[in-house]
């Protein structure tokens, strides 16, 4: 693959942060963009232990769903307090995924405010994001095209992005906003997926503090290197052509896909997976 450095920045103002990165769709590393949070110190393990310790909190991994599983099936449920003790114990598959601060844990709202550059956020979205050492997020670009400034606050993760045109090399999954859950972007099989040689893209270690763009439609793949703790501030896109396609993602290719599952079971996924790879190994 061909990836090249993110520009990092240590601040920006919300012109040049419009102008160079969100009308070019170009991803950028912020250095001090939460810097003068209270989640910037407060925002470790054990403060979240302490501050939503009893929260039940859903846990996923890299486990792909199998026959009529639905597909966002949390593969364990346990207390916040408990999982972070897994997280310091070691290596683990076992993420937080899309946790919803305002639903759960309101008293963390305290902690951090919305930056002024220039994004109109959702404010009624702000997600947490935990994963353990060695765990994944699969290739995907997120269903409601957002605009996503995701903040690092504990340990590193290596990210790798791809606008949304290479889709073509990366082995998307019809009806699907994923890529093929096995493979590992960070470590590539181009034998097994010869395309994957073809894609350009951004790869970067976000280290504690530090906070990266993510352009609408991007696709984004992560490896926690290390126990990690994150948050995503979300801004929905305000073109007409990207909120008819949130729709048609939303209403119809989601229900679609789930809808399959549940009639086909496995044959379904098996399928796709097949005519993944005939399909994109076409494009070579």
């Amino acid at each position: 693959m061909k990836l090249q450095e993110i520009d990092r920045v240590d601040e920006i103002s919300a012109k040049d942060f419009i102008n160079n990165y969100v009308k070019t769709n170009k991803p950028v590393v912020v250095k001090n963009l939460s810097h003068d949070w209270p989640a910037y110190q407060k925002w470790s393990l054990d403060y979240f232990a302490k501050e939503a310790g009893e929260v039940e909190v859903p846990l996923y991994n890299s486990e792909p769903a199998k026959g009529k599983e639905y597909s966002r099936k949390p593969a364990a449920k346990m207390k916040m307090k408990d999982y972070v003790e897994i997280l310091k114990s070691g290596p683990t598959d076992l993420r937080i995924f899309f946790f919803n601060i305002l639903q759960k844990c309101p008293q963390l709202l305290k902690d951090f405010t919305y930056p002024a550059i220039g994004l109109k956020f959702f404010k009624k979205l702000p997600v947490l994001f935990f994963g353990g050492e060695g765990s994944r997020v699969l290739l995907h670009y997120d269903i409601d095209l957002a605009n996503n400034v995701h903040f690092n606050f504990h340990g590193k993760k290596d990210i790798i992005l791809f606008p949304f045109d290479q889709r073509k090399y990366l082995y998307h999954v019809p009806y699907s906003i994923v890529s093929m859950e096995e493979i590992e972007f960070d470590r590539p099989d181009y034998k097994k997926y010869p395309a994957l040689q073809y894609a350009e893209g951004y790869r970067v270690i976000l280290q504690p503090g530090e906070t990266l763009f993510i352009p609408s439609a991007y696709w984004h793949y992560m490896r926690y290197l290390t126990p990690s703790i994150s948050m995503t501030l979300r801004a929905f896109p305000t073109s007409l052509k990207k909120r008819l396609k949130l729709i048609k993602n939303v209403v119809f290719m989601m229900n679609y896909d789930n809808l399959m599952r549940k009639l086909r079971g496995q044959k379904w996924i098996d399928y796709k997976n097949r005519i993944t790879i005939e399909n994109t190994n076409k494009n070579i």
